[in-house]
């Protein structure tokens, strides 16, 4: 916690405080995950800003109070625009001992441990987390404050009447541990009351509606009555933007600007994916808004779902497929397809941990090399990558823009860490979406013969002419095409033609994308290089660098090919070049073949997201150097 000050109170010694992470831990199936999010949706309704990190196994069930089952969500909270879910929590809710265990490392110096102590008093748990003997007795807790809570024994007392039996009386238990985190920060109870009303509607399920309202309930008042958690805290609604604001994770801001872009370009949206954690949520999202012209598909395999995909992208629609990185390699060759037609596709990759199956639900950026690389033969295509969730909204809609705008496959990237966080969205005038429509091909002057490769001076795209349109009749397919007929053709010069063709409208783009604007101090000397998730560590880390009294500049790439035009001259203005990223240093790599620039890697791959507190001892690592 940061910034605090005492408030008098006549009922508890209520801390303020400018900012508070928050980490809800248990099993897989203590409902960790909804507790954090509704904990989340109650602080942004209250007006603080928020940013989240969800944590939970691949496993649909590991195995009961293991570290292989722990599930967490962190949620930091402020009174001020904050960047990330918070480098450590302060308060660790701990549903079991295993919990305890899995996060026990990362919880900040003298941070608040709130244990369910039933739990812990079964020596099964303990010795399946790994514990000799129980960590409340041992003294091993003693830099923290530990408050017990019997939560089991105190939910089944409150759920008692409710109608549940069973292992359904402590499934309301993660209701129990949010009631009581309701009280020790002051958070609203209706929306957490109007979600259970909402989620448990129907006489079917009036107990477990029940159920959960009283454990919520008794966790808040165990808090109000006992003396133990008397000290509580105060965060204060941030200062934010003017406007009306949403919780968005990433791939639901996501999709909700491939229904913009589809909307901006006047086309219908055809979805087409084969579910792959992290991005099935991106399908599930558009599945709900057929009033907007969306048609979702789930195909059979990753193959079918992008030649699906690209199937409607000849028919004339917004042709999307997504995916994550095993998926990405399926679909190459349908890309290829796409990219030699010359056809707009989005391949939207929520990156995850790899290779092969990998970490599906852990978040990674390894997948830029292939992104940008990854077909058979001469293939530049263009890759755009998201920041954060709220950017992607405006970076989808600029991807389908360059899509319909040059004719080509473009590769969106996101990450499991964008995908399933969530932050505020301030809303846009959908009014104001941009016009990306491009004018089909709808005859052929002075009766001609169509020629499907004849392309446009500024852009080289060439036109798009939907099947059954009288005239426009024309041979699309894999084999290489003769420029300007279209026809299939051998000759080697025309091969050379086509690639260099091909290359140059890729390269073009470059002319077509905002310059980077830097953010700098002057005469800084060391500049750091983003792309990606990494945005809210680094400008979080680079401005806790700032305020030691040191002097650095920052650029973050949204498009990473082509590269934004002014990017070599950025990069030669400075003596000492930084570039962390979520892999072994692929965009490093890149820059440093593209622009001979003796840059320094900062690589990780530890299946989780950047921290703040490492970029900030890397940069002052390279200034001290």
């Amino acid at each position: 916690m940061s910034e605090t000050s005492t408030v008098d109170s006549p009922d508890s010694d209520a801390q303020n405080v400018s900012a508070v992470a928050i980490r809800f831990a248990g099993d897989s199936g203590d409902g960790m995950q909804l507790a954090g999010t509704r904990f989340t949706e109650a602080s942004a309704i209250f007006g603080n800003d928020v940013a989240t990190y969800p944590s939970f196994p691949a496993e649909i069930r590991a195995p009961v109070g293991t570290l292989a089952g722990v599930s967490s969500y962190q949620v930091q909270i402020a009174d001020r625009d904050i960047l990330t879910a918070g480098d450590r929590p302060d308060v660790l809710i701990a549903m079991n001992p295993a919990a305890l265990k899995a996060n026990i490392g990362a919880l900040a110096p003298a941070g608040t441990i709130i244990v369910n102590s039933d739990t812990f008093e079964d020596e099964r748990n303990l010795h399946k987390a790994g514990y000799e003997e129980s960590p409340l007795a041992d003294g091993s807790l003693d830099a923290y404050r530990v408050l017990e809570v019997p939560m089991d024994e105190l939910t089944k007392e409150a759920v008692k009447d409710s109608g549940l039996k069973g292992r359904a009386v402590l499934r309301c238990k993660n209701f129990f541990a949010l009631g009581l985190m309701a009280w020790m920060f002051d958070r609203p109870h209706q929306p957490t009351i109007d979600f259970i009303n909402r989620q448990f509607s129907g006489e079917a399920k009036e107990a477990v509606r029940t159920g959960n309202e009283l454990a919520f309930r008794a966790g808040f008042n165990l808090g109000e009555t006992t003396e133990m958690f008397r000290h509580t805290y105060e965060v204060k609604p941030a200062v934010l933007p003017p406007g009306t604001y949403a919780n968005v994770t990433g791939n639901q801001s996501l999709a909700w600007g491939l229904i913009g872009a589809a909307q901006a370009a006047r086309l219908p949206l055809f979805y087409a994916s084969y579910p792959i954690t992290p991005a099935s949520d991106v399908l599930h999202e558009l599945a709900k808004h057929r009033n907007f012209g969306v048609r979702t598909f789930q195909a059979e395999d990753e193959i079918a779902a992008v030649g699906a995909a690209l199937g409607a992208s000849f028919a004339g629609h917004l042709g999307v497929t997504g995916t994550s990185g095993p998926g990405l390699a399926l679909k190459s060759e349908t890309v290829s397809l796409a990219l030699t037609t010359e056809l707009p596709l989005l391949i939207v990759d929520v990156q995850r941990g790899g290779p092969s199956t990998g970490l599906p639900t852990k978040t990674e950026q390894a997948d830029l090399l292939m992104a940008v690389y990854g077909r058979h033969g001469e293939a530049p295509l263009p890759v755009i990558a998201i920041a954060s969730p709220s950017d992607a909204f405006d970076t989808t809609i600029e991807a389908a823009r360059i899509a319909i705008k040059y004719m080509t496959p473009v590769i969106l990237l996101s990450d499991g860490y964008i995908g399933t966080s969530a932050e505020p969205w301030l809303l846009p005038d959908v009014s104001q979406l941009p016009d990306i429509s491009v004018p089909f091909a709808t005859a052929v002057e002075d009766g001609g013969t169509f020629l499907p490769y004849v392309r446009d001076k500024e852009t080289l795209a060439r036109p798009w002419a939907v099947p059954g349109t009288p005239g426009l009749e024309h041979r699309l397919g894999g084999l290489e095409k003769e420029d300007r007929t279209g026809n299939v053709s051998y000759s080697p010069e025309n091969h050379e033609r086509m690639t260099l063709l091909r290359e140059q409208k890729i390269a073009g783009i470059a002319k077509d994308i905002p310059p980077l604007v830097i953010d700098t101090d002057e005469d800084a000397d060391v500049l750091v290089v983003g792309w990606g998730s990494s945005f809210g560590a680094i400008l979080a880390g680079v401005r806790r660098v700032r305020e030691a009294g040191h002097k650095v500049a920052r650029i973050h790439l949204r498009y990473l090919n082509p590269f934004p035009s002014n990017l070599g001259e950025i990069l030669g203005r400075y003596h000492r070049i930084v570039i962390p990223e979520l892999n072994r240093g692929q965009l490093w790599r890149m820059i440093r073949g593209e622009f001979l620039v003796d840059a320094i890697s900062f690589p990780k791959v530890q299946s989780q997201p950047f921290k703040a507190e490492e970029i900030e001892a890397k940069l002052l690592e390279v200034l001290d150097s």
